[in-house]
């Protein structure tokens, strides 16, 4: 049976349990309330878009190792890439000694494992 929350049905979260979501990697963002309307081919923020834009442009000022791909707001939802690339002071000492190296740290690498049914 499925799980409930406040007595409505819920579904399942489609994020990877086996990820972080704090490592470095690009995320693609959906925020999906209604945030506009469209008047004679024109776009026009609802007060929800114009806060979710505000907002949005705002993450790099309070996560300094966020920066922002592009975005998109549309009447009933808002399409973003966040990239998290926070430095690492292991990554710093290897470029003292000359190796070649990532954004992203080799401890970041999650292991997967895949269940076959028989």
């Amino acid at each position: 049976m499925a799980e409930k929350y406040q007595n409505i049905y819920r579904i399942a979260s489609a994020r990877l349990q086996t990820w972080d979501y704090g490592w470095n990697a690009a995320y693609f963002v959906l925020f999906a309330p209604k945030t506009g309307n469209i008047t004679y081919g024109k776009m026009h923020l609802s007060e929800t878009g114009n806060i979710a834009q505000k907002f949005w442009m705002e993450i790099p000022n309070h996560f300094p190792f966020a920066r922002l791909g592009e975005f998109i707001i549309m009447p009933d939802h808002m399409h973003g890439i966040i990239i998290i690339d926070k430095f690492d002071d292991r990554i710093r000492q290897s470029r003292r000694r000359g190796r070649k190296n990532s954004i992203f740290r080799k401890s970041q690498t999650p292991k997967i494992q895949i269940r076959r049914e028989k």
